[in-house]
């Protein structure tokens, strides 16, 4: 929320700066996100009086004129404005000054062969508005040679950010409550004019969905004169972020960004009837007045009258109804809407407004009276007019709660002491009422307050969260125990293994829209949907983390990136059989683009092969535990992957700990990715778990005393015999003896009988505590010889 110190001054008497200000905000919750100084952005520009204009010499709409600044010379300024003339006094911005529209900085130059020093300035120009037909003139009686942010009274604008549990801070008047509070000057309490019924009311209202509006108020000001609103006003609504519209407009948004409290206004002579409050029809349509067309359903609340919809109500007015310089007699309305049913009609119709944003936080239920005497009053003093009394539908529900209080609380929650008289001035500042025994009634409008707890939160962002001393948690003597789950370490580890093998880590969302999530989902009831999603394309929970690395991927090469190596460890989402929602830690990698660039050495830019995928996913598994030697590769990968180029790491026909490979044509198509990308995806849940001493299923390191032996085998087997297959057979044939079994060479052809194929193994053997005899080799390389020829294998001769 923006606002200017000129603004907060009219609620809060302060001899604080703005840094003080902004200070003090940020020490009570208040997060200034930055301080704008009008008068910085204005130096150089000066009140300056024209003295002559003449018509260029070479150009029909350029005039030169001569211009007194105040320092006694005059100067020759080029202009092109249609209302510049002598005699009027305007803005002169002089060589060296920056112009706020722009960015440019002001030089003397030759315009069409004529010197011009500097540039009379348009109110756009200066970003004071949105006029630019012609240069600024100001009054006659402006002191030439002032500096323009001195004579324009423009003060520094704060940009604050309101945490969404504090509605009764998004107008100026609760900020300055707060910073009274705090002891940054003295609050002025809100002036309620007396406004005079100049007539009755003629105009019937009435709410018939009590539950979504439950009070709903008006007034009628006839003979209005509708135009541009005071100066003061705009001003004010300029720095705030608004542009001003007309005099009723602006009158309703001063209420808005001063006291929280979204209104509206009606052309009375758009109406067609009395006004209610009531559920829209399905199918009901209203131009609002952003111009587009929302179609409504009967979950919403509309403000309308009997021939159609005005309003939606709590978030935007319907163009049809909307108040113009013509309007001659308005409706006011000030209403109390359901925050929830303000959110959700939001939310369903895509629409979002400063009002939505306020009511859909809840805004104080008990203003609505003295909300709509201080409208009136403001168009009452911008346009004239005659007030009507005043009509109520509903009542707002404004019953104070009651919290019981201990002040001991805020030490042992708060962690600060704070006398008890202390505590009573600062609840009591901030509106509280605390009775003798330390019952305090809640204000209305402070939705957030639900028990003692937040109460002792008040009271400490009051005092200072800066006063709360840090003080070191206890510690037991001795080694502390570790507080990170093994989970938790495991994780930590894969994270530094990943990074260290080249991988870049990606955090992404936890949603999906809908068709990604669904196309990796392993069936539609496995979706986790949510009913109320932040947006359409944030509507399910990922079953995987591949798509939202895929999305990633994508984003990297649109902008130029020759190759992405990402991966991520989070959670995926699934939905049981038995419908229970179950979190699932995972870790995703996808490569895509080019593994290497092209150059001298290389020539063409290498791409990522599946077994990149594999070598990843294998090297995170061991790190993660899992008994490597062991796993079985298998197929079916999943419909996402290529059925060719993909497989699967198990223990076991249905413990599946990985998969990986190149990703489907299909699904490249579907998330617009046009080069091969490898994937891997390791279940982290399925990985088995430690012992119960709390080591994973590993020997400890003994280093050998003799040396190892090698032996090659080259065996004849099916063509269609998984190598792994044969290389866990001859690894098995003797566990305690061979220490490992690895594939070097694969050959088909010539020699080799159709439909088999040769699978060279180079067998790894470590003998104990003495070197093998003969007949110990013959008799482990009979045995893996045996082995083979379960599989189908034979020696190759």
């Amino acid at each position: 929320m923006k606002f200017s110190a000129e603004w907060l001054g009219d609620h809060l008497t302060t001899d604080a700066d703005a840094q003080d200000i902004a200070d003090a905000l940020n020490r009570i919750g208040h997060e200034v996100e930055g301080i704008d100084d009008p008068a910085q952005r204005l130096a150089g520009f000066k009140v300056a009086r024209v003295l002559t204009a003449e018509r260029h010499p070479d150009a029909d709409k350029l005039q030169v004129l001569t211009v007194d600044a105040g320092d006694g010379t005059p100067l020759q300024v080029v202009c092109g404005a249609p209302n510049a003339r002598a005699g009027m006094t305007g803005v002169l911005g002089l060589p060296g000054a920056v112009v706020p529209a722009s960015g440019m900085t002001l030089k003397k130059s030759a315009i069409r062969g004529v010197e011009s020093n500097g540039m009379m300035c348009s109110v756009r120009e200066l970003e004071l508005g949105d006029e630019h037909d012609g240069i600024i003139e100001l009054p006659a009686d402006a002191p030439v040679g002032a500096a323009f942010a001195s004579y324009a009274a423009t003060s520094p604008v704060f940009d604050v950010a309101i945490t969404p549990n504090r509605p009764d801070c998004m107008g100026v008047y609760g900020i300055a409550r707060d910073l009274a509070a705090a002891g940054v000057g003295m609050l002025r309490q809100v002036e309620v004019p007396d406004i005079a019924a100049r007539h009755e009311w003629s105009h019937g209202i009435c709410t018939d969905d009590q539950e979504g509006c439950p009070a709903f108020y008006a007034r009628i000001v006839r003979g209005i004169r509708n135009g541009a609103s005071p100066e003061w006003m705009q001003r004010r609504l300029l720095a705030a972020g608004q542009r001003p519209i007309n005099a009723v407009v602006d009158a309703t948004n001063y209420l808005m960004l001063a006291f929280g409290r979204p209104a509206h206004a009606y052309d009375l002579a758009k109406l067609s009837g009395p006004l209610v409050a009531r559920r829209a029809r399905n199918g009901e349509e209203i131009v609002a007045l952003n111009g587009k067309t929302y179609t409504l359903d009967d979950t919403m609340t509309v403000i309308a009258d009997d021939a159609m919809v005005h309003d939606i109500a709590g978030i935007m007015g319907g163009e049809h109804s909307g108040v113009s310089e013509e309007t001659t007699d308005v409706l006011l309305e000030i209403a109390y809407f359901d925050p929830a049913r303000i959110g959700v009609t939001g939310r369903k119709l895509g629409l979002s407004s400063d009002a939505r944003t306020r009511f859909e936080r809840g805004v104080d239920p008990a203003f609505l009276e003295d909300g709509l005497a201080i409208l009136t009053d403001l168009i009452l003093r911008t346009c004239g007019g005659e007030a009507s009394e005043v009509a109520r539908a509903g009542a707002p529900p404004a019953q104070s709660r009651v919290v019981p209080f201990d002040p001991t609380l805020t030490a042992r929650l708060g962690g600060v002491e704070v006398a008890q008289e202390e505590q009573r001035r600062i609840l009591t500042a901030l509106d509280f009422h605390v009775n003798a025994d330390w019952n305090v009634s809640v204000p209305p409008r402070r939705h957030d307050i639900e028990g003692a707890a937040d109460l002792v939160e008040e009271v400490v962002r009051i005092h200072g969260l800066d006063a709360v001393a840090s003080v070191p948690l206890p510690r037991h003597a001795g080694i502390a125990r570790p507080t990170a789950t093994a989970l938790q370490i495991t994780e930590r580890r894969l994270r530094r293994a990943a990074a260290a093998r080249g991988l870049n880590e990606a955090v992404t969302w936890s949603f999906l829209p809908q068709p990604d999530a669904r196309h990796f989902a392993a069936t539609d009831e496995a979706l986790w949907v949510l009913d109320n999603p932040i947006s359409e394309d944030m509507k399910a929970m990922r079953p995987s983390l591949i798509p939202g690395l895929l999305a990633a991927a994508k984003r990297n090469a649109d902008r130029g990136a020759s190759g992405s190596r990402l991966f991520e460890l989070g959670r995926r989402y699934i939905r049981t059989a038995d419908g229970a929602m179950e979190e699932r830690p995972t870790l995703g990698i996808v490569l895509a683009g080019e593994k290497t660039v092209r150059g001298w050495r290389n020539g063409k830019a290498a791409m990522f092969h599946p077994f990149d995928a594999k070598a990843h996913a294998l090297a995170l598994l061991e790190l993660a535990g899992a008994p490597v030697a062991n796993l079985q590769v298998a197929g079916d990968a999943g419909s996402q992957f290529h059925p060719g180029q993909s497989a699967t790491l198990r223990l076991g026909p249905k413990n599946i700990l990985a998969r990986f490979g190149a990703l489907h044509p299909a699904t490249l198509k579907a998330f617009d990715i046009a080069a091969p990308v490898m994937a891997a995806e390791i279940y982290l849940d399925a990985v088995p778990g430690k012992k119960a001493n709390g080591d994973f299923a590993r020997p400890p390191f003994a280093p050998p005393i003799l040396q190892a032996v090698t032996r090659d085998f080259a065996f004849i087997v099916p063509a269609d015999l998984p190598a792994g297959d044969l290389q866990r057979a001859v690894r098995g044939a003797d566990r305690k003896l061979i220490v490992e079994a690895r594939i070097f060479d694969v050959f088909a052809g010539q020699g080799v009988p159709d439909g088999r194929k040769s699978l060279a193994v180079e067998v790894t053997l470590q003998p104990g505590e003495k070197s093998f005899t003969e007949a110990e080799l013959k008799a482990v390389s009979d045995r893996i010889v045996a082995a083979a020829a379960k599989l189908g294998g034979e020696l190759r001769s």
